[in-house]
């Protein structure tokens, strides 16, 4: 894996979003598009103290783990904007979460001419102490129940991941299992 940098395709970088950047990507963009990133998969699987949790009671939030794939979206970002939006995307994605690292990957753009583009994205350290890919769907679904953080409830969060994912047209049996120990129905 190759860590990011500034990388411009053309006159801007390709950003992949897998949790909360599918509807709240929160830097500007020239073009959108459903995308799938192969060799990761998206996985309620990094502990929240911030956004979606606390000191007293953390939450859990997407990380992109090893193994399978991962559909989302992708943003270009035109090439005034990539400096703010890596800077951004710094504080927003590891600021309060050490487990992920900045990676750049390939992503396969949907689309009736379909392309590979290299794509800022971030993955999760299995070795730090913030991952929680060792949880069942009961000990997720009672973490996600009782969290809330500056963000909002950690079970908000969860059923906005879903939603999106079946906007794209998928299913996401884990993450549904999660939601139906919650009670929630989609």
């Amino acid at each position: 894996m190759k860590e990011a940098g500034s990388k411009r395709d053309g006159d801007g970088i390709w950003v992949f979003g897998y949790g909360s950047l599918m509807w709240n990507p929160g830097f500007p963009f020239v073009e959108r598009a459903a995308a799938r990133l192969l060799g990761r998969h998206r996985r309620l699987c990094v502990v929240s103290r911030h956004h979606r949790g606390d000191a007293a009671r953390p939450g859990l939030v997407m990380g992109l783990d090893r193994g399978g794939s991962c559909r989302g979206i992708a943003y270009r970002v035109p090439g005034e904007a990539v400096d703010g939006t890596l800077a951004y995307l710094h504080e927003r994605e590891t600021a309060h979460y050490p487990v992920y690292r900045r990676a750049e990957l390939p992503v396969i753009l949907d689309g009736p001419q379909p392309r590979t583009v290299r794509s800022v994205t971030y993955v999760i350290d299995r070795a730090d102490p913030d991952y929680a890919g060792h949880l069942t769907v009961e000990q997720q679904a009672a973490i996600v129940a009782a969290a809330h953080g500056r963000s909002g409830a950690n079970r908000d969060y969860l059923v906005s991941v879903v939603r999106h994912i079946h906007e794209l047209g998928l299913r996401d049996r884990r993450l549904e299992a999660v939601l139906h120990a919650l009670g929630e129905r989609l």
